[in-house]
């Protein structure tokens, strides 16, 4: 009996798969206001810069990405203008012409030319992706293995500096099933002071919702000491970067001095971070961003070696908007369990969208967005809108 062989060549959405191309790379300085200034230990932010990535291939598909920063310079050394400026000088000539769908080759080709710039690798790898989605049919999840959750669990961060308009924001945020999870920005002022404002929200909250904080790297390690003893006997649930990213060590001897979970982020930006922070026995908590990790393969590595570890994984944000969110929500839909949920409200910071349909927040969380890619569709009126002028 003679048997036919099957081969994808057959097939044409295969084919077209495997030749199309990289042919254009457009990136875009979006400009959008928040609902409200947010305070951090480093800025204040009443606006925030987003660069939109268009890639255009050979086959008609566009693939959209966005690498987003807080505060221009003073979180991290890219800015919103580097990002772009780097994408168009030195890493789109990298990619154009490339065949597109390989994208384990392209990220190592990208890593193999230029250094760093994660948030900026970010961007294109998720536009790769969202094509590839596009391409074949599917969600990003399932390129990615397939989603696990349909639904995450996500915390809003209150930071308007003043106690009592946090304790009224938050009230609201429960009574409109937003939000069950807090977490407070301090650093900025004297440690009593931050503690006295953390203490008086949780006191007020009382077991309705749980409460966290970010210190932003804003103390030393005798003051982290002080700190977190009275933030752990307020009742406060986790305490992210008390001490500056570099300091692995007095991490870790923080993690094991005190009950309260520390939660690595600065000082987690990839894989081997994990690994040196898990080796050396720090205990707690992982945050995890696709854009210090130069994308979601990248941040699903770093996944994966905290989960070997024991360590939890939290799901972090550095206020990107609707497209960068959703690229992340498909990266954690497939993890096994993330015990300390998201901070995926970037878009709910923002007073207006550059997308024709909104992600959908409900029951003190957030929908994966379904359909092929990313599931996200520009407003095209928007983007021009607030796109910046040259």
């Amino acid at each position: 009996m003679a048997i036919k062989l099957l081969t994808i060549t057959r097939f044409p959405e295969f084919r077209a798969f495997m030749s199309s191309l990289i042919e254009s790379i457009e990136t875009l300085l979006v400009d959008l206001p928040t609902i409200r200034p947010h305070k951090l230990s480093m800025t204040t932010m009443a606006c925030q810069t987003m660069v939109i990535v268009r890639m255009r291939h050979s086959d008609g598909i566009e693939g959209l990405g966005e690498g987003t920063t807080i505060g221009g310079l003073s979180y991290g050394p890219e800015s919103p203008e580097s990002i772009k400026r780097n994408i168009d000088t030195y890493l789109v000539p990298l990619l154009i012409g490339q065949p597109s769908g390989n994208v384990n080759a392209l990220r190592a080709r990208l890593n193999r030319h230029a250094r760093g710039n994660s948030i900026a690798k970010s961007a294109l790898e998720t536009a790769l992706l969202d094509a590839q989605g596009k391409r074949l049919g599917l969600p990003v999840a399932e390129l990615l293995g397939g989603a696990r959750h349909d639904h995450l669990s996500v915390l809003w961060t209150l930071a308007s500096g003043d106690t009592t308009k946090d304790i009224d924001e938050a009230f609201q945020r429960l009574d409109d099933r937003r939000h069950c999870d807090f977490k407070l920005k301090i650093g900025a002022n004297a440690v009593d002071t931050d503690v006295r404002h953390v203490a008086a929200i949780k006191e007020a909250l009382g077991d309705r919702a749980s409460v966290r904080v970010d210190v932003n790297q804003a103390w030393d390690e005798s003051t982290a000491v002080r700190g977190i003893q009275a933030l752990q006997d307020a009742g406060i649930e986790l305490i992210e970067q008390a001490i500056p990213a570099r300091e692995h060590a007095g991490l870790i001897r923080l993690a094991n001095r005190f009950h309260v979970p520390m939660l690595a982020d600065e000082a987690v930006q990839d894989a081997r971070d994990g690994f040196d922070l898990a080796a050396g026995g720090f205990s707690g908590a992982f945050a995890l961003k696709i854009a210090k990790s130069g994308g979601l393969h990248g941040v699903l590595e770093l996944a994966h070696v905290a989960q070997a570890a024991g360590i939890g994984l939290y799901g972090g944000t550095l206020l990107e908007g609707t497209i960068g969110t959703a690229a992340s929500l498909h990266a954690w839909a497939t993890l096994p369990e993330m015990i300390w949920g998201t901070e995926m409200f970037g878009p709910l910071l923002l007073r207006d969208d550059i997308v024709t349909e909104p992600l959908n927040y409900r029951d003190f969380g957030v929908d994966l967005p379904r359909g092929p890619g990313l599931g996200i569709t520009l407003d095209e009126d928007k983007l021009a809108h607030y796109s910046r002028k040259p």
